[in-house]
């Protein structure tokens, strides 16, 4: 089983990364393999970093070689995705909305279909945002055809939306623990539906 963790904040070692990590640690101790891609160094590295629709259909010229390339094949590789953002200005950072407007060609040939996502927001205050933020990343999601999977696990309850947390988020208990819950359930979830992944 093979788990990929995007962080979309710009910021490599802040708190968006943490919870990723954390949800990607558990994941590791259910047995799965795991890699954290940093999105925001991933597209700031992008020639043009925002989708112009440039072919239709897509070709993924405009990434071709570069390091989006390569995030988009191991996207490709998993099982299950965990995406992260901090909350702007209610919703996700530049940075992770750009990358999967560039999942066009992606989306088109069906690499994410029934790939199992949970995600992972983090803001300023405890009601900052988080939740219209997980919405957007839910989008994201189920317009690759992905599996929504929420913070919640049999042994614990049924969860929400996702992991919720307000920074610091490493002093945030409540998410800290959503991150565990949240981890064994993607880990569940995936290798209950291995067989309808085209991998």
């Amino acid at each position: 089983m093979y788990i990929v963790g995007l962080n979309g904040s710009a910021n490599q070692d802040g708190n968006t990364s943490f919870l990723v990590g954390r949800v990607l640690e558990e994941c590791s101790r259910q047995g799965a393999d795991t890699i954290l891609l940093d999105i925001g160094k991933i597209m700031n590295e992008q020639k043009n970093g925002y989708c112009t629709a440039c072919s239709n259909p897509c070709t993924g010229i405009c990434y071709k070689g570069s390091r989006l390339e390569e995030a988009f094949e191991i996207m490709k590789k998993a099982d299950g995705i965990v995406v992260g953002s901090p909350v702007y200005f209610g919703s996700v950072s530049a940075q992770l909305k750009a990358m999967f407007d560039k999942t066009r060609r992606i989306r088109a040939n069906k690499w994410l279909y029934n790939k199992a996502g949970v995600g992972v927001s983090v803001g300023t205050s405890r009601f900052g945002g988080q939740e219209t933020a997980l919405k957007a990343m839910h989008d994201m999601m189920l317009v690759n055809g992905m599996i929504i999977v929420g913070d919640g696990y049999i042994d614990d309850d049924c969860g929400h939306h996702g992991v919720c947390a307000m920074r610091p988020a490493k002093d945030d208990e409540n998410a800290v623990k959503r991150t565990a819950i949240s981890g064994r359930r993607l880990v569940e979830v995936c290798r209950a539906t291995v067989g309808i992944r085209n991998l």
